[in-house]
């Protein structure tokens, strides 16, 4: 057998550990490869739009390739961690350290070159599903069609056999130094019981505890103020938690001998504070990343809908017109091309006057004319006695606190007096604050500071010839006709490509986080067949072996998972206090979707994880 051979041969035997590593790692290479894919498509050559779709795309792979390295780094160090006993025995065999070096970076080019291969291949398979994908996200002109993505393939392979390339060297690097009897022992050395410091439990705890409540209190722009300062008093605070608070708790309950002494608690806590030290780091790193997918993701999805929201309270209406001059000829223009496209729709007219009021210029509208643009857009109308006056608030979505305006006494510069008996909120019509009156009082109003005539249509049928008739009229009568359909439709067409890449970004933070835990846990796997098969021989059944590992495997997978959902939950809010809107459906719609990510992949590094256990204790 050669050197070569051997090399393999040890990747082949240690399948299982490498597993998460070369399926993580090309996953990492096939989202790399799309985006390359988006990158080189040469509908995405033409205007400005699509160059700058290709650009987003750019900075996404080299974020992502950047993330890898990272990534891969730490895999292969993890690897390294759990395999010093089997090094030390290899080089007693006679194996010197420069061999041992070697072979480590061959196994971890043959890894590579394997995931890397895997990675474009997988991209090639589902490369057309992801065109098209991408083609109703992005909202982009063009057709994405399937082509043969040479430059993609090339690019990927080259980047990503460097990475490989360099990763191994310094992997290589780092083994020099270490000594026989180190290698050896392994993790066998004694490490002490886990202690915490109470001082930075105690500043750990008051981090958070600060940290979360001054991202739950500030609103408005002030969140844009506190954003720093929360964020690293969140990251350090989370770190102290892992390494400090959760030990801390751990041994409290252990001391408490109505706990500990329960069932299989001794067993389930008897390590439990070792391992929560010694994954600390790891723990927090998960926390981190996890907390900037849900974040992101979070915020992407939540901006979107505050925006879309805005649009379709503030265009209630599938079109509007302000006339000007050509006001007769605009609007048979716009009635020639609904029908044109088949659209059917109902129509509402009224000239709007505008008082001056105060030091401001106000909309007074007649109880007539609100009924009906009111029942246009399927609200309810009013009925404005004489001598009452209504306050009409927009529903539209602002960026700011809302300002509640207050039933006080309003007189206009002609010295009539407008007494607000009520406070509406309606989008009837185009005014943000407005007053109703009932249609014998508008006689009695001075004459207007100013007139504008307002038309509206709403469509009842052929909704779907809609955007083809606005960009017409656009075209035609540009500041003058506004569609809400079209401008969400313009809305997803700039942010699509925004979405869709921090989407992709999010999921591979989320897999590289999950991979992560894996590794963690698999590196013990060694340790808890050994520790479970004493207590085995000591009379612990199946049915509580099967609950130990339940229970200790579940705190180990979702302690981190789950405070980067606290942190997620926290950021969100902070984001819908920015905005002064509702975020709690968009937050709980992306925290469930991870969680239940989460909670699949559990359930699979689960049964594998017990399936080794049992195997070992059978023997």
């Amino acid at each position: 057998m050669t050197f070569r051979q051997f090399a393999f041969n040890n990747v082949a035997r240690n399948k299982r550990l490498y597993a998460a590593y070369f399926l993580s790692s090309m996953f990492t290479v096939m989202v790399f490869f799309t985006f390359a894919i988006f990158a080189f498509h040469p509908a995405l050559s033409g205007d400005e739009m699509n160059r700058s779709v290709t650009q987003g795309m750019n900075i996404a792979a080299g974020i992502i390739y950047v993330f890898s390295f990272f990534f891969i780094l730490y895999s292969m160090s993890s690897f390294l961690q759990s395999r010093k006993k089997e090094f030390g025995l290899l080089m007693i065999h006679g194996m010197s350290m420069k061999q041992i070096r070697s072979m480590v970076f061959m196994e971890n080019m043959i890894i590579g070159f394997f995931a890397t291969l895997g990675g474009i291949v997988l991209g090639l398979v589902f490369a057309k599903a992801i065109l098209l994908l991408a083609e109703n996200a992005l909202i982009i002109d063009n057709k994405l069609n399937f082509y043969i993505p040479v430059h993609a393939v090339i690019l990927t392979f080259v980047c990503f056999i460097v990475l490989f390339f360099f990763i191994s060297l310094f992997v290589s690097y780092v083994l020099r130094s270490r000594k026989l009897i180190d290698l050896l022992k392994g993790d066998k050395k004694s490490k002490g019981e886990p202690k915490a410091n109470m001082l930075l439990t105690v500043i750990g705890a008051l981090l958070l505890g600060g940290g979360y409540a001054i991202a739950l209190i500030v609103k408005g722009t002030i969140v844009i103020a506190a954003m720093l300062p929360v964020i690293v008093m969140v990251i350090i605070g989370t770190y102290l938690f892992f390494t400090q608070l959760s030990v801390f708790v751990i041994r409290r309950l252990k001391n408490r001998e109505s706990f500990s002494w329960r069932k299989t608690n001794m067993i389930l806590f008897s390590d439990l504070s070792y391992r929560m030290k010694d994954n600390a780091r790891t723990f927090f790193l998960v926390a981190v990343i996890s907390t900037v997918a849900f974040s992101a993701i979070g915020t992407l999805f939540g901006f979107q809908t505050f925006l879309t929201a805005g649009l379709n309270t503030s265009n209630p209406n599938t079109f509007t017109y302000y006339a000007d001059d050509n006001e007769e000829q605009d609007v048979a223009l716009i009635n020639e091309t609904l029908q044109e496209e088949h659209i059917k729709a109902n129509k509402a007219h009224a000239v709007l006057r505008y008082f001056e009021v105060g030091n401001d210029r106000s909309l007074i509208a007649k109880q007539s004319d609100f009924n009906r643009f009111a029942e246009l857009i399927g609200e309810d109308t009013v009925n404005v006695k004489d001598g009452q006056v209504f306050i009409v608030k927009s529903e539209g979505i602002t960026f700011g606190e809302k300002n509640e305006q207050q039933n006080r006494a309003i007189e206009l510069k002609s010295g009539v007096v407008l007494q607000p008996e009520k406070i509406l909120y309606s989008q009837a019509l185009p005014s943000s604050d407005y007053y109703i009156v009932s249609d014998k009082d508008y006689e009695k109003l001075p004459a207007p500071a100013d007139i504008r005539s307002f038309h509206a249509w709403q469509a009842a049928e052929g909704k779907r010839n809609v955007l083809a008739a606005a960009e017409k009229l656009y075209r035609q009568l540009p500041d003058q006709v506004t569609s809400g359909e079209y401008e969400i439709y313009e809305l997803n067409k700039q942010y699509g490509p925004i979405m869709f890449v921090g989407l992709f970004i999010g999921v591979v933070f989320f897999v590289s986080a999950g991979s992560f835990l894996y590794f963690r846990l698999y590196m013990d796997v060694d340790g808890d067949k050994q520790k479970f098969m004493t207590i085995a021989r000591m009379g612990l059944s199946e049915k509580e072996l099967k609950k130990v590992l339940n229970r200790q495997t579940a705190i180990l997978f979702f302690a981190p998972i789950i405070v980067a959902l606290i942190h997620g939950a926290v950021a969100l809010t902070a984001l819908s206090h920015l905005f002064f809107y509702d975020l709690a459906k968009e937050s709980a719609i992306v925290l469930s979707v991870f969680l239940a990510i989460q909670i699949i992949y559990f359930f699979i590094v689960r049964f594998f994880y017990t399936k080794q256990i049992k195997a070992a204790i059978h023997l």
